[in-house]
């Protein structure tokens, strides 16, 4: 029997979610199936998964010519949740689904040869999609159904078996299993142990990453091995606001992507904190590739990439950083289309003073020669130096900093760090930044008001160490943070001096 049938599914393109109709057309002729419209090997190999899961369901696969076209057919298809609707598109148009409600429905999901519905990627940003297209029917294999959730205005049906839906369509039954929301901002992660309470002594690292995540800014820690740079480092996102919802979207969509999207957890509540390894590519690190997917850098939206022995990365890597790190964004050109991933995360580094790691240690003598700690430092070029806000100098503990108690926990901190962003956000919320770090020039010069003495003293220092206008504008991103949270309007030189603090050990200490 010839016929024709348009199935509407979905695919993701970036990050976001793009509307498919699988046109199935069965004609006379020699017994094949084609799978046209730009598919890839994953959706070609559809062809194989499909033939089997049809007769192992208990229906029967047409001996005739079939052409399964995937429009729009300029946009590249990539993965396996087009096989679902390959298949009912296949048996609806054999006639051997008898059923007016096919076009009310968004098909996604990947076969198993046995007929079983497999989870696919990417589930979250193709239910958005279906939702601003005003499609309010999905579905999807029963696994992802907790993903699909998240978008309250469809109605979602999670199905285990090609034979199982099969039969709720011929019955014209579809069970709606809509699972609820759960979404709180400041539920804690079980699994997250770690507190700024377990770190003793420090109080000027732990000061200075306050200030990071009051602000939003870019931090490079340099100092020994053993001096607690990582552990630091790593407890920046206890310090945190939790995500709002909307943040929330964004991130899991993101993660949804790539295939780390957890069922079990759900939406994201904790920001995320990305710690790749020094060999890490450049197209690992900002995305891309072949079939172009979302770099470390972008799954640290909204949140924190860690780069721990800064200068044992690949210089051209770390090159890559230094657009990103100014427009917040990562764009992916090709011969044939663009693609946009967003990249709005705070760069935590660390880093030892030479190749040893002992420079300036008062216990340990450094056998660096003055090369090999030019050579070392030269890895990290002055552009990228540039767009960090904040330099540390984190030594070694003292003996008697050991038994230091009464630490103060991460809760503590939270509070001042969330006092802060709430009045970036009231400052903000007519500019479309939501932190100080985000502020260009004309947003710095309206909100960054500096008292005459601090003007004075920022003038002087620019001209004495040498500043570049990039430098001076974080300098005053950073001032203008102190003076958040201390809820004070104006910058003050006290806020300046500390500024400085911050930007003079590249200069003095490392960098000369």
């Amino acid at each position: 029997m010839n016929g024709f049938k348009n199935i509407l599914s979905a695919s993701v393109y970036g990050i976001n979610g793009h509307l498919v109709h699988v046109e199935v057309d069965i004609s006379s002729g020699l017994p094949h199936l084609s799978i046209i419209g730009l598919p890839d090997a994953t959706v070609r190999e559809a062809r194989d998964r499909v033939i089997s899961a049809i007769k192992n369901s208990g229906y029967q696969f047409p001996t005739k010519k079939i052409i399964v076209n995937l429009a729009p057919a300029e946009i590249r298809k990539e993965g396996s949740a087009f096989d679902l609707p390959i298949a009912i598109g296949i048996l609806a148009a054999s006639g051997q689904i008898k059923t007016k409600s096919l076009e009310e429905w968004c098909f996604i999901g990947e076969l198993a040869l046995d007929g079983q519905l497999r989870a696919v990627r990417g589930i979250l940003p193709i239910a958005m999609e279906l939702s601003a297209q005003k499609i309010k029917k999905l579905i999807l294999p029963f696994s992802n159904l907790k993903e699909a959730a998240i978008v309250q205005s469809i109605d979602s049906i999670g199905i285990h078996s090609l034979k199982e839906l099969i039969q709720l369509l011929e019955q014209e039954f579809i069970p709606l299993s809509k699972e609820p929301l759960h979404f709180s901002p400041y539920q804690e992660d079980p699994l997250n142990s770690l507190d700024f309470a377990d770190v003793k002594g420090q109080k000027f690292a732990k000061r200075a990453l306050e200030i990071t995540a009051a602000g939003a800014h870019n931090l490079l820690l340099i100092g020994p091995p053993g001096s607690g740079k990582t552990m630091l480092s790593k407890r920046i996102v206890t310090i945190l606001p939790p995500l709002s919802l909307e943040e929330a979207i964004e991130t899991t969509k993101i993660h949804s992507v790539i295939g780390l999207f957890s069922s079990k957890k759900g939406l994201m509540r904790m920001r995320p904190f990305r710690n790749p390894h020094h060999t890490i590519s450049d197209i690992a690190l900002i995305g891309g590739g072949q079939n172009p997917k979302p770099g470390e850098i972008s799954l640290a939206h909204n949140g924190v990439l860690f780069l721990d022995e800064l200068p044992e990365f690949e210089r051209h890597v770390l090159e890559v950083l230094r657009q990103p790190l100014e427009s917040r964004e990562v764009v992916i050109a090709r011969s044939k289309d663009t693609i946009t991933y967003p990249a709005n995360f705070m760069l935590i580094a660390a880093m030892n003073p030479c190749p040893c790691g002992f420079l300036g240690h008062p216990l340990h003598e450094c056998v660096c020669t003055p090369y090999q700690i030019q050579k070392y430092m030269a890895k990290i070029s002055g552009p990228l130096l540039d767009r960090i806000d904040l330099f540390l100098e984190v030594p070694c503990l003292k003996i008697e900093e050991y038994e230091e108690e009464n630490t103060e926990p991460s809760q503590t901190i939270c509070k001042r760090v969330m006092a802060a962003k709430e009045q970036q956000k009231k400052r903000f919320q007519k500019e479309n930044i939501h932190s100080n770090a985000e502020m260009n020039a004309k947003q710095i010069k309206k909100f960054c008001k500096c008292t005459p003495e601090a003007k004075s003293l920022l003038k002087n220092a620019t001209e004495k160490l040498r500043f570049s206008a990039r430098a001076y504008d974080r300098i005053l991103k950073v001032a203008k943070t102190l003076s958040d949270m201390l809820n004070q309007e104006e910058i003050e030189a006290t806020h300046i001096a500390e500024a400085l603090q911050y930007r003079s050990l590249d200069r003095i200490n490392y960098l000369n």
